[in-house]
This record gives structure tokens, sequence and C-alpha cells, in this order.
């Protein structure tokens, strides 16, 4: 009975510490469906270039990874600064359904960036070496591995950095005033086009660390992006289109369930229960777990 109650525990651990990294991958994703009012198909091709940068650190630099996450932040940010506009320019053209048009246009991104990077780095499964692997926090049995304990702890930082951006500077709450209304916002001599190309840059500089963080946790390949998308996908739906402080929850959620259908019932079932869980959830509350979002 203790051994049980004590693998449950773990599990629950083990399942929140990974939930964090979740919460990292969508919160930005969240806010950029919010202002885009864009679903970005190439959220786990973020994620898997963050992957590679991590590589590249510590194969090509000598650098730790983890020292090299504000470079990470930087690098693609500047990279997500230069596709904000091509979106933006698509989904307020005057095609008959832009909405359409810039959801493929976000997976023609995603189609290319996969296939550059198989070209370049073939199939092979990669893994981001840090210096956190190994190192173990036990506390009262309960083991936490540092690399994901410092992955939760990213996750908790930086959610609460983005809500201090959004809530408490002047470009923050044009941005929020953009999400609601971009019509009124614009109205208001807000730039929607450049608070686009802000949040987008953010938000592919934060899913690119995580990256690293995910890769340094998970082997990778380059063909593993559209899992990840999955997975934001899931949690943002779950959380209410556009609700952010929904994603804390949905993120951390989905750790867990994770955690617990892999230990109790087998890895091969873990989508369909996740999305199961997915469904039930929309039927009962179509505006996500606290009901802010929009209706999905």
């Amino acid at each position: 009975m203790v051994r049980a109650m004590q693998l449950l525990i773990q599990t629950v651990i083990d399942g929140l510490l990974v939930g964090g990294l979740y919460v990292a991958i969508s919160i930005g994703f969240s806010l950029a469906f919010g202002i885009l009012d864009v679903v970005d198909f190439a959220v786990g091709e973020w994620v898997v270039l963050g992957g590679f940068a991590g590589v590249a650190a510590h194969t090509w630099l000598g650098i730790d990874p983890i020292v090299f996450l504000p470079a990470v932040f930087v690098i693609f940010a500047l990279i997500g600064s230069l596709v904000a506009p091509l979106i933006y320019r698509v989904r307020t053209s005057r095609y008959a359904r832009p909405a359409l048009m810039a959801l493929a246009f976000t997976f023609g991104i995603a189609m290319l960036a996969r296939g550059t990077m198989l070209t370049t780095v073939g199939f092979d499964p990669r893994t981001v070496q840090t210096s956190l692997v190994g190192g173990t926090l036990t506390i009262g049995g309960v083991h936490m591995p540092w690399l994901r304990l410092a992955g939760f702890l990213f996750a908790i930082v930086t959610t609460a950095l983005f809500m201090g951006f959004l809530f408490f500077t002047r470009t923050g709450l044009a941005v929020r005033a953009a999400a609601q209304n971009k019509r009124n916002a614009g109205l208001m001599g807000i730039d929607v086009k450049r608070l686009s190309t802000i949040v987008y840059a953010i938000y592919a500089g934060l899913t690119a660390m995580a990256g690293v963080l995910i890769g340094a946790i998970y082997t990778f390949t380059a063909q593993v992006g559209p899992q990840y998308s999955l997975l934001a996908f899931f949690v943002v739906v779950m959380a209410g289109l556009g609700s952010i402080g929904g994603v804390l929850v949905a993120g951390l959620f989905l750790g867990m369930l994770q955690a617990l259908v892999t230990v109790y019932v087998g890895a091969d079932y873990t989508l369909a229960i996740v999305f199961g869980v997915l469904f039930v959830v929309l039927l009962v509350s179509p505006q996500g777990v606290l009901r802010r979002g929009l209706a999905a």
C-alpha cells in the first residue's frame, strides 16, 4: 500500500514537472492566436529547432545549453519577428477566406522547417547534453531530476514574466486590447501589426527555449514537431481559446494525465485517452477549464 502510494505521488510529480514545459510552449501560442487569430501549425517546429540549437551549442560552441538559453531566445525572437509580418499580411489579405489561408501558410512554414531539418541533420535521434543531466533532488522518497525541476522553474518564471508584461506594461495593455477587439484597438491608435510582430517574436523565443529543455529530457528527431503541435493545441483548446490563465491549469493537467496514463495504462493509449478527456471537457465547458476563453 505504501509503495503504491509512493508510486502515485512520484508519477504525479513527474507529470507536473513535464507539464510546466507544456505551459511554456503553449502560453505564447495562445497569445499569438489571440492577436493573430490563427492557429500556428509551426509551434512544434519551433520546439524542435530549439532542441537542435541546444545540440549545436554543446557540439559546436562547447557551451552548456542551459547557459545558452538567453541567446536562443534572442535568435529565435529575431526569426519570429521576420515570420510574423508574413502571417499578418496573409491573415489580413483580401482573399475570400484569409483565416484559412493563414492556417495553410503556417502549415507551409512547418513543412518547410521540417524538410530543411531533415535535409541538414537527417533522421538520427538527438539529445541535448547539459550538466544538469543525472542530478536528482530527493524529498520524502520522491525523486525530482534537476533537469525536470529546472524546466518546471523555467515555465513558472517565464509565465510570471509574461503575465507581468501583459498586465503591468503599456505594450502589454495594448496587446490585451488588440486581442479583445482589433478594430477598436486600431481606432485608438494601436499599431496591431507591430504588436503582432512583438508577440510572435516573444512566442518563438520562449518556445525555442522550452525546446532546449525538452530536448534534454527526451530524445527527439526532426520529425517530432507535429507531436508537440498537437500537445500545444490540446492545452490551448482545453484552456479556452485566448485564455492565458487557463493555459497554466491545462498544461499542468496534461503533463499529469500523460504520466498517469503511461504508468497505469500504457504509453500506447496516451493520445486516445488525452483527447478523449479533451472531448469531454469541451462538451461540458466549450470555453475551457476556467470558462474564460472563446467557445471552441
